[in-house]
């Protein structure tokens, strides 16, 4: 669950992955494969980097190299992976019973992903990268659901003071102009 919280990757690209797919280290990353077979490599921080190793050091299961394998040393499924997500999100419910209302997937832990990288003043346009978007559109949604975005843009606003804008009165130049389409 951390490595998908913390790379963002795919469903597909999580139960894909396998244990040659990280590098643990100076410059540790995971490489995975996204939509269409391209191929991604995304950066670990320090605390998945640690996790993974510890994870890595425990010999692998059966003669599987899937890094995150079933006891019989096979891949997980998709359902398998939102078994154990369902699993840990009512144990998490527990201690916060606001995430009993909520329908958490694996889809909503890549959009925490991207949010987290959105906070932390991470461009758009990397994120959309991070994520193998193809195309930037599919990144402007965490754009608009972005609060504290919102909020900066409103500090930047000079305030009027306590007086009313009025109304707006265009000036001869731009009826000119208009006069002119």
């Amino acid at each position: 669950m951390l490595t998908a919280v913390q790379t963002g990757m795919r469903l597909s690209e999580l139960v894909g992955l396998d244990r040659s797919a990280v590098t643990i280290g100076t410059g540790a990353h995971i490489r995975c494969f996204g939509k269409g077979r391209k191929e991604r490599t995304t950066p670990t921080t320090r605390m998945l980097n640690v996790t993974l190793k510890a994870w890595l050091d425990e010999p692998p299961v059966g003669n599987g190299n899937a890094l995150f394998p079933t006891v019989h040393g096979g891949r997980m499924s998709p359902d398998a992976v939102q078994y154990l997500l369902a699993k840990y999100v009512l144990t998490a419910s527990k201690g916060c019973s606001s995430l009993r209302s909520k329908r958490i997937s694996p889809h909503i832990l890549r959009h925490s992903a991207a949010m987290e990288l959105l906070d932390a003043g991470v461009d758009s346009t990397v994120i959309s990268l991070w994520l193998g978007h193809e195309s930037m559109r599919s990144t402007q949604p965490y754009l608009h659901a972005n609060l504290a975005i919102k909020e900066a843009a409103l500090a930047k606003i000079d305030p009027f003071n306590g007086q009313s804008p009025g109304r707006f009165r265009a000036g001869d130049e731009l009826l000119a102009f208009l006069d002119k389409l």
